[in-house]
C-alpha cells in the first residue's frame, strides 16, 4: 500500500524524498513515513525504471535527490490501482486512494472497484449480524458491533452516490 501512496504522490511532479515522506504520511493519516520505508521503495522504483532520480540544489545549499515518475511508472501505478483483489478490498486506505484516483482510471475499472468493495462490505455486515445474533456481546460489545454496522451502512451509501456519479460521468463520455 505504501508503494501506491508513494508513486501516486509523484503524479503531481518531481519531489525530493523528505517532501514525499511528509506528503504520504499526511495523505495516509499515519504521520511521516519512516526513511527505512521510503528510500528502499524509491530505490526499487528507480531500479524498475518507474522513477528517475537526479540531484538538485536544496534551499539551504545542500544537494537533494529529486524523484520523478516516468511514463513506465505511471503505467505501473495505473495498473496497480485498477487491480483490487483479495485483501486489498478490505483495506480502507487502499479503497479511498483508488477512489481519489478515479480520474486516472477508466469507468469500467472504477465501477469494478466500487462493486468489489460493496460486495465485501455486504459480507462483512452479514458476518457482524451473525455475530450479534449468536453471541451475547453485552452492552459494550453490542455498541462496538452497532458502530461497525453503522460505518458499513454509511460507506455503502457513499458507494451508491459514487456509482451514480460514475454513471453520469460515463453517460457524458
Amino acid at each position: 500500500m505504501n508503494d501506491l501512496f508513494l508513486l501516486a504522490s509523484l503524479l503531481v511532479g518531481p519531489q525530493h524524498g523528505y517532501a514525499l515522506k511528509k506528503q504520504v504520511g499526511l495523505i495516509s493519516g499515519q504521520g511521516e513515513m519512516h526513511n527505512n520505508l521510503v528510500y528502499p521503495l524509491l530505490r526499487r522504483f528507480v531500479a524498475r525504471g518507474w522513477v528517475n532520480k537526479r540531484k538538485a540544489p536544496g534551499k539551504r545549499g545542500q544537494t537533494r535527490e529529486v524523484y520523478a515518475l516516468t511514463s513506465k511508472g505511471k503505467q505501473a501505478l495505473l495498473l496497480r490501482l485498477s487491480q483490487f483483489t483479495g485483501k486489498e478490498v478490505s483495506a480502507e486506505n487502499g479503497f479511498r486512494l483508488r477512489v481519489g484516483m478515479f480520474h486516472f482510471l477508466d469507468t469500467e475499472a472504477s465501477g469494478r472497484i466500487l462493486a468489489q468493495r460493496e460486495e465485501w462490505l455486504a459480507a462483512r455486515e452479514q458476518h457482524l449480524a451473525r455475530l450479534s445474533d449468536s453471541l451475547n456481546l453485552g452492552v459494550w460489545g453490542g455498541e462496538v458491533v452497532r458502530f461497525l454496522r453503522d460505518q458499513i451502512r454509511a460507506e455503502r451509501g457513499w458507494i451508491s452516490r459514487l456509482k451514480r456519479k460514475l454513471g453520469r460521468q460515463g453517460a457524458g463520455s
